[in-house]
């Protein structure tokens, strides 16, 4: 008995130091040029599960948890926009199982993140689902159109959830919406980039610029995310770290290369 109060007295003690090490290296970090919107493709859930013989669904569970970790790291880092790939169009193809499981997963997390307290509600987060919403099951739409609304009003930070999404889809989607209005306004028929950049989805949220591309697991490719955001000036980053394991001290050579990188441009 009083070796495990001793155990989980320094356990306490350790996550305590460990906390305050990181809020005061967010601080330092704060001091430079901060990015104001940072993009994470979610990749390796699937490989760190089959690496601690976990069932798939506990990947992608454990893959959410580090997505509200690095949230909350970008907030405090006064990030303004965070976006997350966390269903491509394309994952309708996996099995059955693992869609219905990331299906729920999805209901039961947009749920949890727009209760009142939570972490969307506590930093003044403003949740927006970007892709094809038609595609998912009513009641996951019916979640992700709650989350929405409860947090519509909240104005320090937008938080892009993608899903069902793909780039070369919402390209599709913001070339189509932009032919309607001309025709709909009879206006000139010429459609420039910055109108399909208008019509975009992250556009339409708010999204600024994309300054920072994160990929884990160590697979160097875009997969169909944000191409048309990082064409210009965005800083790609890959790690090699699987999503569920990545942390601060993964994020943190990213954001000191991108420091880095603004100042030699000064």
């Amino acid at each position: 008995m009083l070796l495990q109060l001793i155990s989980h007295s320094l356990g306490w003690l350790s996550a305590q130091v460990s906390a305050k090490a990181q809020d005061a290296l967010i601080a330092v970090l704060s001091s430079g040029p901060v990015p104001q919107h940072v993009a994470f493709i979610l990749d390796g859930n699937r490989r760190y599960a089959r690496s601690k013989n976990m069932q798939i669904k506990e990947g992608h569970t454990d893959g959410f948890y580090t997505l509200r970790k690095m949230l909350e790291v970008c907030i405090h880092m006064n990030v303004r926009c965070v976006t997350a790939y966390t269903f491509s169009i394309e994952n309708f193809k996996r099995s059955p199982a693992e869609v219905d499981a990331l299906m729920d997963l999805a209901e039961e997390k947009l749920l949890e993140l727009c209760q009142k307290g939570d972490i969307l509600d506590k930093y003044g987060i403003k949740l927006v689902v970007v892709g094809h919403r038609d595609m998912l099951p009513e009641r996951v739409k019916a979640a992700a159109e709650k989350a929405e609304e409860m947090t519509k009003n909240n104005d320090r930070a937008i938080f892009n959830l993608c899903m069902p999404y793909t780039s070369r889809d919402e390209i599709a989607t913001a070339v189509q919406s932009t032919i309607h209005e001309r025709l709909d306004e009879d206006a000139d028929d010429t459609v420039t980039a910055d109108d399909i950049e208008a019509h975009l989805m992250t556009s339409l949220s708010g999204s600024p610029p994309l300054d920072i591309l994160v990929r884990t697991s160590g697979v160097k490719r875009l997969s169909d995310y944000l191409l048309w955001q990082c064409s210009e000036d965005t800083q790609l980053q890959f790690s090699s770290t699987y999503w569920p394991e990545f942390g601060m001290w993964d994020f943190v050579p990213i954001i000191l290369d991108y420091q880095r990188k603004v100042w030699s441009k000064a």
